[in-house]
């Protein structure tokens, strides 16, 4: 009997504990409510150190600025989506329907009208053009006649870049992250940038359809691997050679969720590369060293205003860009409708 006594004074002795923890936890709960800042005005609350301020990466040292604006050309399109050069420095600029051609001075010679919009664009030596169209290719002569229409490669497909080199057409395509390689009648000869262990090839990371390649003259083909931050090199069989770049918000790497979004080789195999985002234009060498800058947020206004009225990501509408034979750096602004030229000081 003194044993069950026991056990129930314990009992009425836990119970107090539990209700007295209880009431404890609802007033700090109550205090913390009242404390809680609603409007967020009040910050984080965090140390100066883990907030990330980037009004810090829209501002260029002027000193950085090693390129001028020259001129600009109207595309002749309401958004543009893609710009290459062909012969004669003759500029081919995609958007929905058509490719406007225009001289290197900027005056129109021709168009091709298709159905569609043009999302990448590659022109041959001999003027032949190749269309990308979201998930297929359209060949056309040099005077707009269409030759042909390869196959979708896959329902998935969204293709965002072409190259062509010799008899090679290389084709990006976002939706299925990977690299096509194809003969120039249309036949698949292999694929590149598949995650590959065995081979120490990681996979490309395509968080948005931005996945940019070109060929330089070493004859290696490099592609933009945007959600890691870097440009990799490839041998036309599909090895992984080297890459370059890093994320950092320092001016000299590069930022977001996906940088480079696209990119552009110039005469001497250095490098220009866009950024969404917070736009900007810069150059690397040919081993990828930071070199400068061609333009920054300051020369792209218009993108943060219509992002800001449209509420939209500013990543729709990224800048593309090619670079003639001059070295003039020809960035396609879609909110302008303009290809800006600009040039070295």
């Amino acid at each position: 009997m003194t044993h069950i006594k026991h056990s129930i004074k314990g009992s009425g002795q836990s119970g107090l504990l539990i209700i007295m923890v209880v009431s404890v936890a609802i007033a700090a709960g109550a205090i913390a409510f009242l404390r809680m800042d609603t409007t967020g005005q009040k910050g984080s609350g965090l140390s100066p150190e883990f907030d990330y301020d980037l009004s810090k990466q829209r501002q260029i040292d002027p000193a950085l600025i090693v390129c001028r604006e020259l001129t600009t050309f109207t595309t002749g399109l309401t958004k543009p989506r893609s710009i290459a050069i062909g012969p004669e420095d003759q500029m081919y600029i995609g958007g929905t329907d058509s490719i406007q051609i225009l001289d290197k001075k900027g005056s129109r010679i021709s168009q091709i009208t298709l159905n569609g919009v043009v999302t990448c664009l590659a022109v041959a030596p001999d003027g032949r053009v190749y269309a990308g169209l979201k998930d297929h290719i359209e060949v056309y002569d040099i005077n707009g006649k269409k030759l042909s229409q390869w196959e979708t490669p896959d329902e998935k497909a969204v293709l965002s870049s072409l190259a062509v080199y010799k008899d090679n057409l290389f084709v990006a395509d976002a939706g299925n992250r990977i690299v096509y390689r194809y003969d120039l009648k249309g036949h698949l000869i292999n694929l590149i940038g598949a995650k590959d262990e065995n081979r120490n090839i990681p996979g490309f990371v395509i968080p948005s359809p931005y996945f940019d390649l070109a060929v330089t003259s070493d004859g290696l083909l490099r592609v933009v691997n945007p959600g890691n931050h870097r440009i990799e090199a490839y041998t036309f069989e599909g090895d992984l050679e080297f890459s370059w770049g890093e994320f950092s918000t320092d001016i000299k790497g590069f930022c977001g969720c996906c940088n480079p979004s696209n990119f552009a080789v110039m005469p001497d195999d250095s490098f220009v590369t866009c950024e969404k985002g917070i736009t900007r234009v810069k150059l690397y060498n040919a081993e990828g060293g930071f070199t400068g800058v061609v333009a920054g947020p300051d020369s792209f206004l218009k993108h943060d205003q219509v992002c800001n009225e449209q509420s939209a990501d500013c990543s729709i509408g990224g800048l593309d860009v090619a670079v003639d034979s001059t070295g003039r750096i020809l960035v396609l602004d879609p909110y302008l409708s303009q290809i800006r030229v600009f040039v070295k000081h």
